[in-house]
């Protein structure tokens, strides 16, 4: 068993500050740790009055406690459910926690307390009720937004219900338009709801950091936030070019483009996304200038690329190849990624639809929706070819005759 120098070493060396208390609710013993933690000097504490440690709104109150406690004293912790808070020598408060465990000896009565500081504690769970409220109040916003989405979505439907024409084909189109809703729904509260989260965070990061003049960890989060809004600014150009090609505004303006310096700038601006040890592989075949609009041939290899990079391991190679002939383009995109489900490969070009080995990445589920369209506007079309574990293969013809506007 510990002999007298061990407990006095405990005793001094306590983390926590301890106090003794005799019947009178003087203070018989104290240790570093609580002298610290109320502001005295070294043997300062010696038979101070208990009430002095204790601010003077409770000082009458607790007294009664005392008193009371006195008289049926046991090991407890005080103030359950409620905030305690002690008085520093310079008169500054700070909250605590404390228990108590009564003692005799052949001198009398005595109580031992344990303080704890709670200010760090008492701080932290204030920032994450702030943080909190905030993601709530900005969950409730979006939540907001997606039911007025939703009511634009059913007035349209309503508008629809009263059309007399082909009626069966009006049925059809109404059950298709609640499926995209609840898939809008989804993508919407799901998409949104991480980078907004995200967002939160990282400013509560930053600010910290700021205090700290931490500028490593400030910076960190800054494009943590950056990546975040990027993100959110991906999918809201994927509605609007829903919107533009589902209103008739998409204008096309075909010119004679050099397409294979248009697919090496591309891939050259892709880069920065490559996982660790991805590889993309350009070949060119034929003629250089394909008669095209220039932004949707970008916006069409673009989003090619960035899913086979998405949708792919680390260590992996994608392919870019590109074919011109007097009458047509071919554009071939192959990757070795995760591939295609069998089941899930007749609805790959519907709206918001996600593969099911492909929920836990992030996407819209509208980037190969909107290159079919572009695919069409521009008289082609497209087909793949897709295998679990093997990789997927697109490919695209397109005409290259002006003829053909």
């Amino acid at each position: 068993m510990p002999n007298k120098e061990e407990f006095s070493a405990l005793f001094t060396y306590a983390t926590e500050g301890i106090i003794v208390v005799n019947e009178q609710g003087k203070l018989t013993m104290a240790n570093p740790a609580a002298e610290r933690l109320f502001g005295y000097e070294p043997g300062t504490l010696l038979h101070t009055q208990l009430e002095q440690l204790i601010p003077k709104r409770y000082e009458h109150t607790h007294h009664d406690y005392r008193t009371k406690y006195s008289q049926k004293p046991h090991a407890r912790s005080m103030g359950i459910g409620m905030d305690l808070y002690a008085l520093r020598k310079d008169g500054s408060e700070f909250p605590v926690e404390v228990s108590l465990s009564p003692f005799k000896t052949a001198e009398g009565n005595f109580v031992i307390a344990f303080i704890i500081d709670n200010t760090l504690r008492k701080q932290t769970e204030a920032t994450l009720r702030k943080q909190k409220e905030e993601l709530e109040k900005l969950t409730a916003e979006l939540e907001k937004r997606v039911r007025h989405r939703t009511l634009i979505l059913e007035e349209a439907l309503h508008e629809l219900e009263h059309s007399r024409a082909e009626l069966s084909q009006l049925l059809e189109k109404e059950k298709e338009v609640n499926e995209l809703k609840s898939r809008f729904v989804s993508m919407a509260s799901h998409e949104f709801r991480t980078p907004l989260a995200t967002i939160l965070s990282s400013l509560n990061l930053v600010e910290k950091y700021g205090t700290l003049n931490d500028r490593e960890n400030q910076q960190r989060h800054i494009m943590r936030i950056k990546t975040a809004i990027n993100h959110m600014t991906d999918i809201l150009n994927d509605m609007l070019s829903i919107s533009k090609i589902e209103e008739g505004k998409i204008i096309i303006q075909k010119d004679w483009i050099n397409l294979t310096q248009c697919s090496q700038h591309i891939i050259q601006e892709i880069r920065p996304i490559l996982k660790t040890g991805q590889q993309i592989h350009f070949q060119h075949q034929g003629q250089e200038l394909g008669y095209i609009d220039q932004n949707i041939f970008t916006t069409i290899i673009m989003n090619l690329l960035s899913n086979a990079i998405k949708f792919s391991p680390a260590k992996t190679n994608i392919y870019l190849s590109l074919s011109i002939t007097d009458s047509a383009m071919t554009i071939v995109v192959k990757d070795e990624g995760m591939g295609i489900p069998e089941e899930d490969q007749p609805n790959l070009f519907g709206r918001f639809f996600r593969a099911q080995n492909a929920t836990n990445i992030q996407g819209t589920g509208l980037g190969l929706n909107i290159i079919a369209r572009y695919v069409e506007l521009m008289q082609g079309n497209i087909t793949f070819e897709s295998q679990i574990e093997h990789g997927t293969t697109f490919t695209i013809v397109i005409p290259n005759t002006i003829e053909n506007e």
